[in-house]
């Protein structure tokens, strides 16, 4: 409620969801970075993680023998369960032998996240899987797949386990042919491989054909510049090396993160406001929840130790292509000059008054998605996918949503890729359209990125470039043009994106009319349980591409 609330008095909503674990000091904290990952994911909090650790241990045989777990009923016995796994692997230790009794059964509630408990299947299928893979590789260095498969693993389990969404992004060399084409193996991607976004950490001056090539066939992977965040805040400035540390993004690529870091991201609404000065107030509102939160710690010391260092904030645009036809291109850019001059202020202001760090970043743009659906406008600085479309969202199989939602007269199937999900549809009818992403070239979309990245983000702007078939050859003088100008970047085919079940799909107005008429109201007052979301990502323009 007061979110809403929030929204409808200050043209904002806050947001505090994403963090990034490194496995390259795996030789040293061994399970640490998959810990983290899957904590941090059962919180809500999507994950980035690397693949540097590759190479960097040699997976053990486990010693003969092994103990009893009884793993308790909690989130704290669950990551114990997967770090003694693991560390039977890293440290050649004992196999556990898990007793899962405690775990309460599928269906019934979790008081604590709300929605209900998916049972131990999950769990077990995860701790089942990781250990085949493990097994496999006795003797051999672990490869940046071992790394990939065993968090996609994890990736899965959360999903299956109904409360959280498991947002996930692998960072990997360009150069890792098998990291790269790990998604080409049909069955391990149906298996576990969706579960996370998969990009390359790309350096200026890279032979981008290969990528490009990659990427023209399913949209992967995704392009992250490392130097340019670590050197840069807005790229419109001269480099301030403020983010040396840096070591990769959240999942959708608008937060540079140090290894455990945490960010808390606030969108704002600049077409919901009339004048600079309106606008200039929400950000105040949204700059004083987001210092704020940066003041209180978490369970994790690592993730406290970088946050009370860094006070990272990600100070959100979205319905940016609406502004645009609001107020005019060239005035939103003049707004984005003046208002990140104004946070700048504030933080000077602030930080003083509290005794603390000014924070090293504080602007973004966020892909958004469901948060920019409250206020009803498009995502971040995307364009509507077609004025007409249809909206999925995924939910548990064993969750209460179900029924009402079949009872009035909405579509649900089976996930493709999760057995334990389904897929519930919705037609939308976006009101105010002017052009669809079928209509932007993708050399517009990259400048709009590059001109944000310029006068308003000093982290990243995260954005999908859509793309037609004709435009796919394309795609290797987007990345050589605009490699000096953004620090992410990802893109999608428009049409024939490969995978079953996407977050939107475009209809027609008479095939929108003919769901519409078959619809009735329905009541959620009685339920407890709320959607997963799409696959795989903390928004609509970070989903997963084969």
């Amino acid at each position: 409620m007061m979110g809403t609330e929030f929204i409808a008095r200050h043209g904002s909503m806050s947001l505090n969801n994403c963090g990034f674990a490194s496995t390259e000091d795996i030789a040293l904290k061994h399970s640490k970075a998959f810990e983290f990952v899957m904590d941090a994911l059962m919180l809500g909090v999507g994950v980035g993680f690397d693949t540097k650790g590759a190479g960097k241990i040699t997976i053990k045989k486990p010693k003969e023998g092994n103990f009893g777990f009884q793993i308790p009923d909690s989130r704290e016995g669950w990551v114990e369960s997967l770090k003694l796994m693991l560390e039977a692997y890293f440290l050649g230790k004992q196999v556990p032998e898990y007793d899962f009794s405690l775990i309460r059964p599928a269906g019934q509630p979790i008081r604590g996240f709300g929605g209900v408990a998916s049972g131990s299947g999950p769990l077990k299928e995860m701790l089942e899987e990781i250990q085949i893979i493990l097994q496999s590789r006795i003797g051999q260095k672990i490869s940046s797949v071992d790394i990939v498969d065993i968090m996609n693993h994890v990736g899965k389990c959360v999903v299956a386990g109904n409360v959280r969404r498991s947002a996930e992004i692998a960072l990997g060399d360009p150069a890792d042919l098998d990291f790269v084409t790990c998604k080409q193996d049909e069955k391990a991607l149906y298996s576990h491989r969706w579960a996370s976004n998969n990009s390359v950490f790309a350096v200026r001056g890279l032979d981008y054909s290969f990528i490009a090539n990659q990427i023209a066939v399913n949209g992967e992977p995704g392009v992250f510049w490392l130097e340019n965040a670590k050197n840069y805040g807005r790229m419109g400035d001269p480099p301030n090396f403020k983010d040396s540390k840096a070591a990769g993004v959240n999942p959708c690529g608008e937060q540079t993160l140090e290894s455990f870091e945490l960010c808390c991201l606030v969108e704002t609404f600049p077409s919901r406001h009339e004048t600079y000065e309106e606008y200039q107030d929400t950000l105040k509102y949204a700059y004083l929840y987001s210092k704020s939160v940066t003041l209180v710690n978490t369970h994790w010391q690592e993730t406290n130790a970088v946050m009370l260092k860094n006070r990272r904030m990600g100070i959100s645009q979205t319905g940016i292509i609406e502004a645009f036809i609001k107020h005019g291109r060239r005035r939103m850019l003049e707004w984005c000059g003046r208002a990140y001059n104004y946070l700048q202020e504030l933080d000077e202001q602030y930080s003083g008054w509290l005794c603390i760090p000014r924070s090293i970043k504080i602007t973004t743009v966020k892909p958004s998605g469901t948060v920019s659906l409250l206020p009803g406008v498009p995502p971040g600085i995307h364009y509507p996918h077609s004025e007409y479309y249809i909206r999925r969202i995924r939910l548990s199989n064993n969750s209460d949503l179900i029924e009402p939602i079949k009872n009035a007269g909405y579509k649900i199937e089976n996930d493709s890729y999760s057995p334990n999900t389904v897929v519930a549809e919705f037609p939308i009818h976006e009101k105010y359209f002017d052009r669809s992403k079928n209509e932007v070239s993708i050399w517009e979309q990259a400048e709009n990125a590059a001109a944000y990245q310029k006068y308003w983000s000093d982290n990243q702007v995260s954005i999908t470039i859509t793309f037609t078939e004709e435009e796919a050859d394309q795609i290797k003088h987007v990345l050589e043009c605009y490699e000096d100008k953004l620090k992410s970047v990802s893109f999608l085919p428009i049409k024939e994106h490969g995978y079953k079940q996407a977050p939107y799909e475009e209809i027609t107005k008479d095939q929108y009319e003919e769901m519409v008429s078959k619809l009735t109201p329905f009541n959620l007052d009685d339920t407890r349980d709320r959607a997963i979301g799409e696959k795989f990502c903390d928004s609509d323009r970070c989903e997963i591409r084969f």
